[in-house]
Formats: C-alpha cells, structure tokens, sequence
C-alpha cells in the first residue's frame, strides 16, 4: 500500500482487481477458523421454529383464557378490590317500649371507621392524632394498617362528633360509615330481661334476640368506587336497607323498678346469692315486671360477666318446697277426698315411709285442712297427698305448667323437672306434695298460682302487650280455686307462716317456700328462700312471687326472708296501678296497730 503525497493517508487497491484479493483474503480466512467451518443440521433449526411456534400458541391461549372469558370472574374480583367496595349499610333497630310507651331500648346514629390498608397515607403526627382520637393505642393502630387484607375496621361504633374530626383530616384510606349504638336507659333495672346487642346491632340474648327479626330490619348494601387516590367517585345503592320495627312489651316499667329496688335490698340485706321477682297480671297473663339481681349494666360491655347475664327467671330451676303445696290441697279437694274442714292428725310432727321420715317444724297435733296450708305442715299435706291417685296430682300439677316451658316470648325459658306418675314410690308422691322432687322456674310458679286468683282457669303468660284477653283453660272448679284462696289468705294471718307478706289496707293471699338445696346429689344447708302470693285477694289483681337464693344474713325460711318483699312489692304495684284500698282491711289495719300500741 502506497502513501499519497498529497493527503498522507494510505492509498487502497480499487476496481476489480482490489475486490478479487479481497475475497481470496476472506476464504483464507474462513479455512483457518474452524468454528466458522461447523454446519448445523437442519432438524436443530426446525425444532428451534416449533418451540418458538408453540410459545407463541401459549401465549395466545393464555391471552384467550384470561380475556375471552373463561376466567374474566377472577380477575373481575381481581380488580375490583382495587377499586371498588360494597358495604354493609346497618338499618336503624327498632326502639323497644313498656306497655305505656317509656323507651326501654333504643338506638342512636354512630359510625365505623374503617381503612384500606394499602391506601393509607398518612404519617407518625396523623397516624398519633388518629390514634387519640379513637383511643386505640399507636401501637396497634399500626398493627390493622399493616394488615394484608383489603379491608379492616379500626374502631366501631364511633361517636358521630369524633368521626368528623377525623373525616375533615382527609387522610387517604381513612373511610367512616354509617352504624347505631344501643342504648338502654334504665341500665340494671331491665339488663336480664331486655338482653343486648352485639357491635353490629344484632341481638344476643332477651328480648333483643327473642324479637331480633322484628326488630333488626334488614341491613343495605352500597356499591363504592374510589379513583387511584382513594376518593369515591360513585357511591349507589344495591339495596336500601329496611327499618327495625318498634315492640311494645307488657312491662310496666314504674313496677320494674319497684320490683328491682325491693330485690336488691333484700339479696344485700340477707347475704343471698341473687333473687328474682316475677308479677302478673291476673286477667291477661302479661308480665308487669321481671327482675333479677345480681344484674349488670348492658352499656359497660368490657364489665360483663356470663354469671350475671342469664334471666334466672326464667332460666334457673329449684324445688319450690311449700309453695307446691296448695296444689296438693286442689287436688285432694277437686277428687272430694278432703273437705276444707276435714282433720288430719299430724303429731306428733314427723311420719315414717319408707324408711324415710318426714318432718314438721314444730309438732301442730291434729289440723283442719285450712290450717295444714296456712301452718305448712310437711306431714299433714302428705298424708292428704298419699289418699290420691299419683296421676291425678300429676294431672294438676301439669295443667298449671309443671314439667313445660312457658312460651312467654323469652328466650332460655326451661321446662323444669315432673317426671311420670308411673314411677313416684309412695315416698316420692309425699314428697313431691309438699315441693321436693320436682323443680320449677319462677315465672312457671307464678303462672300456676293465677289458677288461684282467677276462679280456676289459667292463662298463657306473654312479655308483649296484649291487645286483647287470651283465651282461658279451666282447670279446677271454681269452688275448688276458692276454697283454696280463703286458706291462703288464711296463711298470711297470724296463724299462718306469711303474717310479714300483709299489705297495709289490702287484704293478700299466697304461700311460703323453704326448700333445701340439693349438691352432689344430697340435701345439703343451703336454702332457697320463696313466697308466691296475690293481691287484692278477694279480687286479685297481680300474682307476685320471689325467690331468694341461699339467705346468710341469719333469716332463711320464705315468711322471714320472701314474704316481706312481696308486701314491699304489692303495695307499690297496687299503688302504681291505682287500686283503691279496701274498707274492711284499712279497718283491720287500724284495729292490728291500736292493739301493738296498747
């Protein structure tokens, strides 16, 4: 290769002659470098082209899978999270009532504040601020925002006040939504018997969740989507939500909480271990009031305890002792095997039956029918028991309700326990005469004296208010109720065990219980304190029973323990009700105090 003069740059062979050598140049080459010499077989080439061909069919099918609709639902939902939220829109509670319209139950508007986790933006100042406001600790407030769901509650059931604030933060993710918060303004009074709700509303227990269909309604629905910074850009309805009606029950709130004050007392006065009261209503069966105590307050959630929750009313059973035995006495009357004045020969207060002995307090020698209830003679009532049929006392004892759960409308209502008359032993009849060897609950007691007070026939008992009187059953002859009404009105005398259930200008009727408590399958020094009885007597307006659980303050028999709480109790639901006291018992009343003053 030559120079050129002119321009210092090597000068190039052209044309043809300079193309020639370079191509020799180039197979020289090619023959000394043997990876250039190599030929691929052809099948190598077409297996590279099926691969690729068949990658591209894959492609395409996945393509046609996920956009020709074979699993567009998925993706759909896929997609959809990420934008898009139905929520549950609560439906106002219904507001529940006494029989004249006081507010015992009602719901008030409050919000949920809620977040998308993976939308949250907000930092440690907004997050504190959050934090203080829905008192929730910073620490776990940061635990729900780093959830992986989609969705998560952070606070329920917020003060509308408070939801605000923290909606004029407008911190992206941050969301509230519409819920109510029960209120129940009588607190303890009603706790057993109204029941509560939960945090979404729904009833848990009473007559929350008794009449829950009634009163829930039906919850909403609300579609809502939101653009890539969190803001809702729609917000439509699926479903408006359907209002809870309101229930108007037969509780006389003004006789609850005379019911529940005169409880307490005496549960407290006497060291018990809790009590109930249940009052009726003679003519239609309604409950006027149903209490227990120990109760608790329903707005203080985090203080509940199960041993305070359930209606004992209604859900605990014990053996009735004496109370039981005026419908031994019916029975014995109704089948004509006694008289009212008939004598039994009691002494000398004890009897042996197989190989068991039954006892009285005191030796009473030979009784009149009258005084064998008014005095609650064990030996007296079993031997009137042990002239009868068993079926025919197990007759009685099962029309009035015994071994049956009342439908009363309330929830956890029990049958108690009455077993077959085909297999009471001589001694079990005698004892199940006088209130041993059957258990009941309290509203089944109460109910089964309205036989009583009503001239022989009974009613349903019914927590709502009633529109009109529910048919009767009879169920002793009317001479029968009455004859047994003059001896329970008898045992409120001062020959009788209930002088303390008398009311001041009212005449009352009813009977004392005081049955031991069986543990481990034995009797043992625990006591059940009762008394069942009913007011004007001669035309009785309310039944009223008590049952105090295992008295220590010293006192456990129902005349000492019981028996004044239903005068406490009478005398104001009589007042409440407005029932004018009788001449003949203001006179009675006014003789009784002249004689303790001399």
């Amino acid at each position: 290769m030559k120079q050129s003069p002119e321009s210092g740059r090597p000068r190039t062979l052209g044309g043809a002659a300079g193309r020639r050598k370079r191509r020799s140049g180039d197979s020289a080459l090619a023959a000394g470098n043997p990876l250039l010499q190599v030929r691929l077989p052809a099948w190598r080439s077409r297996l590279l082209l099926f691969g690729l061909f068949c990658g591209f069919v894959a492609l395409a099918g996945r393509a046609f899978y996920l956009q020709g609709g074979v699993s567009t639902q998925f993706l759909q939902r896929q997609g959809e999270a990420r934008y898009a939220r139905t929520l549950d829109v609560a439906a106002t509670r219904g507001t529940i009532t006494d029989r004249n319209g006081v507010v015992l139950a009602s719901s008030v508007p409050a919000r949920g504040v809620w977040a998308i986790p993976d939308d949250v933006e907000a930092g440690k100042r907004d997050l504190a601020q959050l934090a203080r406001l829905l008192d929730v600790p910073s620490g776990e407030l940061r635990r729900r925002l780093a959830d992986d769901r989609t969705f998560v509650y952070l606070k329920r059931q917020v003060e509308p006040g408070v939801a605000q604030r923290i909606e004029s933060f407008n911190l992206a993710g941050i969301h509230t939504s519409r819920e109510f918060r029960r209120l129940y303004p009588e607190g303890a009074i009603t706790a057993q018997l109204l029941g509560f709700t939960d945090v979404e509303d729904r009833g848990q227990d009473g007559i929350e969740l008794a009449f829950e269909r009634i009163l829930g309604g039906r919850p909403g629905l609300r579609h809502l989507i939101k653009d890539r910074l969190g803001r809702a850009v729609e917000d439509d309805w699926v479903r408006e939500p359907i209002e809870g009606r309101d229930i108007r029950l037969s509780i006389d709130n003004r006789i609850q909480y005379i019911a529940f004050s005169a409880l307490r007392a005496a549960v407290e006065a006497n060291q018990a271990q809790g009590g109930s009261i249940v009052v009726l209503d003679v003519e239609s069966g309604e409950i006027l009031a149903l209490t227990n105590w120990p109760s608790f307050d329903p707005a203080r959630r985090d203080r509940m305890e199960p041993q305070k929750l359930r209606n004992r009313a209604v859900t605990d059973t014990f053996e009735p002792g004496s109370t039981l035995k005026p419908f031994s006495i019916a029975t014995a009357l109704e089948a004509g095997v006694v008289m009212p004045q008939s004598t039994v020969q009691t002494a000398p207060g004890s009897m042996r039956l197989g190989g068991h002995t039954i006892t009285d307090t005191s030796s009473h020698g030979v009784l009149t029918v009258e005084q064998v209830l008014a005095k609650s003679s064990n030996v007296g009532t079993a031997k009137i028991a042990l002239q009868l049929p068993a079926q025919a006392l197990w007759d009685t004892l099962t029309a009035v309700g015994f071994g049956q759960a009342p439908h009363a409308g309330l929830t956890g209502a029990v049958t108690g326990r009455l077993r077959p008359p085909q297999s009471w032993r001589p001694i079990e009849q005698a004892t199940i005469a006088y209130g041993y060897g059957v258990s009941v609950s309290l509203l089944q007691l109460a109910r089964a004296y309205l036989v009583f007070a009503r001239d022989g026939d009974i009613v349903p008992v019914s927590v709502m208010r009633a529109d009109s009187p529910a048919a009767a059953v009879p169920v002793l002859r009317p001479q029968t109720a009455q004859a047994v009404r003059r001896m329970l009105e008898l045992a409120t005398s001062d020959e009788g065990t209930a002088p303390s259930a008398r009311v001041s200008g009212y005449p009352v009727a009813g009977k004392t219980g005081t049955a031991r408590k069986l543990r481990d399958g034995r009797y043992s020094d625990a006591y059940v304190a009762s008394f069942v009885g009913f007011a004007p007597a001669s035309d009785a307006r309310v039944v009223i029973a008590v049952m105090i659980d295992e008295p220590h303050g010293g006192h456990y028999f129902g005349g000492d323990v019981a028996a004044p709480v239903f005068s406490q109790v009478a005398a104001g639901t009589l007042r409440a009700l407005q029932i004018a006291p009788q001449a003949h018992a203001l006179a009675l009343a006014a003789t009784e105090a002249a004689t303790e003053a001399r």
